[in-house]
């Protein structure tokens, strides 16, 4: 499970994580990172949309399990007050746990890449 500390729960938040963080994708997800600037000291947030068009009820509420175990073990990576957005696209209804692992490694890995490179 997610401590509470590291959920993210607000609305402008995630809004504001999708519309001017990084994005990186994959099949199954899209993750969105937004890192505020100094002055913060939250811990890193990470928040999940699962919209209908991933399954029915059963259906989201194993692919949002899945998703949360599966940040869990990314939280340490995440720099500083970071806010993380996990989005499910509708071929994650038929993903396997490890195939959302590889996903969601993927994408937070290229996403980093770009937030932490140092512009010329």
């Amino acid at each position: 499970m997610l401590p509470p500390a590291h959920r993210l729960v607000d609305a402008d938040s995630f809004r504001v994580a999708a519309r001017a963080g990084e994005r990186a994708g994959s099949r199954t997800l899209v993750v969105h990172l937004w890192t505020p600037g100094e002055g913060s000291d939250d811990p890193p947030r990470v928040g999940f949309v699962v919209s209908k068009a991933v399954g029915d009820a059963v259906t989201r509420n194993r692919v949002k399990r899945r998703l949360r175990h599966l940040a869990r073990e990314h939280v340490p990576s995440l720099p500083g007050s970071a806010v993380l957005v996990v989005r499910a696209l509708p071929a994650a209804a038929g993903a396997s746990y490890d195939a959302l692992g590889a996903d969601l490694g993927h994408a937070l890995r290229r996403v980093l890449a770009r937030t932490t490179a140092v512009p010329a």
